[in-house]
Order: C-alpha cells, then structure tokens, then sequence
C-alpha cells in the first residue's frame, strides 16, 4: 500500500487512505487498519456507514460479552424468570445453551427492544442517531478533548469485545463452556492434542477454525511440519525486512557484472524487480 516495508505513508500520498487515517479509531498501534481495503475506493459515505455499524456491533458485543461473564463472577438473579413457566433465572444456563431455555414470550420482549432501539431515533445520514448519539449522556463530558477520548475508548472497546464475543461462541460451542472448559467434554477430539508441544499458555490448545475436529493423528503432524516450515521461512523473511534498515546493507556489489551493488536494491517488496535472474535460479 505504501511502497515501503514500514508502511511510511509520507511516500504514498496518493492513497485513499489517508482520507481517513485521522479518523476517530485511527489508534495506536495499528493508526488507520484496514487490511481488507473497504476503504481503498475513498468513499466518505461508505466510510460513514460501516462507522456506524461499527459502533452498533460494537455496543452489541460489549453488552454480549458482559452477558456472559457476569453471571459467571456475581451469580444469577434469585426468583423466577417465568413464573407461568417454573422458570428460575439459576435454570438458564449461561452462553449458547440459554438460546433453547428462553421462553417465546422472553425473545419476543429482545426483539421488540431491538426494534425500539432501531426505530426510535433517526439515524438517517447526518443525524446525531448516524454517529451513535442517542441522547444517553450518564457518562459524558462537557469537555471536548474528554469526550473525544471517551469516544475513541468506547470504539476500541466495542472491537475488543466483538473480537472477545466470537471467541467465547466458539469455545462455547465447541467445549459446551463460555470459557473454554474442555474438562466437561471428555468426548472432544481436541484433547487428543491438548498436551502436544506448542500448547502454550495463555491461550492452550488453540484451534478456532477446527482443523484438528476429527482427532487425526497424520493430519495434525502433517499440519505441524507445515507450521513448522513456514515459521522458520517467516522468521527469516522477517529478519530480511528488519536487518538492513538497522545495520545497512553489504558494501560492494551484488552482481558485478550487471553493475548492481547490494545498496542499489531496495528492502521489501521493490527488491522482487531488482534481484536478477541469476540470483532467482
């Protein structure tokens, strides 16, 4: 995106990008990150929209997450959810398994919610209800530099907890546990792998996608060797951007007779172009 392998935007300038890159959200460390490139076309008003969905997503997921963490730490409510039903707040089970205790009287009251919440402020392009003002201002600030850092903890918040959520849903769907517990699924292929080398804490035995699902043995070495192989192909790519832009470069020449010293070769991916046919071969 920038022509360099440090992402220097200065030589980029033509970039539609930097369009947004002084945006709220543009953070530290990432500044404006946007791999996949939905901004590439410089759309203000596509950028509007996915700003407020994000947002939206964003508080959903914070709520979401605290859903399930909650009652894991403080406890449940005492008394009955549904008393018509017999249903006591301690009988919902947390995460994905509370989706089939809920009465339909209980998801047609979250629903209605949502609709109010989508529906009782205008959230047309250039209202306050686009950028997320609801008029809830229990936490806000009178003073603009306060509430802009507010504004910006809130999105990064949001992103952490959209990020926390998904990973709560896999490990909940995969162990029957928000967080993870594979001490309650005796039957999971996973822990045919749980004591390989590489599980390391904090993380565990980390699969999301589900490669090792169907507990084979060749399959999982064979994706080891992979893993192993491109690690170390990584590694040295890495120390190959990395090395020259703090030590410099060989002195001399690279190929003498096409006349290339080893300075005439830029870092990153402007060398492809540079590196002559001989040193492919």
């Amino acid at each position: 995106l920038t022509g360099s392998a440090w992402g220097g935007w200065a030589n980029y300038t033509a970039s539609p990008l930097r369009a947004f890159e002084n945006e709220m959200g543009a953070q530290p460390p990432f500044g404006f990150w946007d791999p996949v490139g939905f901004t590439a076309d410089g759309d203000v008003d596509a950028y509007k929209r996915r700003r407020q969905t994000e947002i939206k997503h964003g508080r959903i997921a914070m709520l979401a997450t605290m859903g399930y963490m909650t009652p894991e730490i403080t406890g449940k409510w005492p008394g009955f959810l549904s008393p018509s039903a017999g249903l006591k707040f301690e009988d919902v089970p947390n995460g994905l398994a509370a989706i089939s205790k809920v009465p339909v009287e209980g998801w047609a009251q979250i629903l209605g919610w949502m609709a109010f919440c989508e529906t009782s402020k205008s959230q047309a392009p250039g209202t306050p209800g686009a950028v997320g003002d609801f008029g809830w201002k229990l936490i806000t600030s009178d003073d603009p530099v306060v509430k802009e850092r507010k504004l910006a903890s809130e999105l990064a918040n949001g992103r952490l907890a959209m990020v926390a959520i998904m990973g709560m849903f896999f490990q909940d769907g995969l162990t029957g546990s928000a967080f993870g517990d594979f001490a309650i699924k005796q039957g999971s292929a996973w822990l045919a792998f749980e004591n390989e080398l590489g599980v390391q804490a904090p993380v565990g035995f980390w699969d999301p996608a589900g490669f090792t699902a169907d507990g084979s043995v060749e399959n999982f070495k064979r994706r080891r060797q992979t893993e192993l192989k491109h690690g170390r192909i990584s590694m040295l790519a890495t120390m190959g951007y990395i090395t020259p832009e703090i030590t410099g470069k060989f002195p001399g020449y690279l190929s003498p007779s096409a006349g290339l010293k080893f300075a005439d070769v830029p870092n990153g991916l402007a060398a492809i172009s540079k590196v002559p046919a001989a040193g492919w071969g």
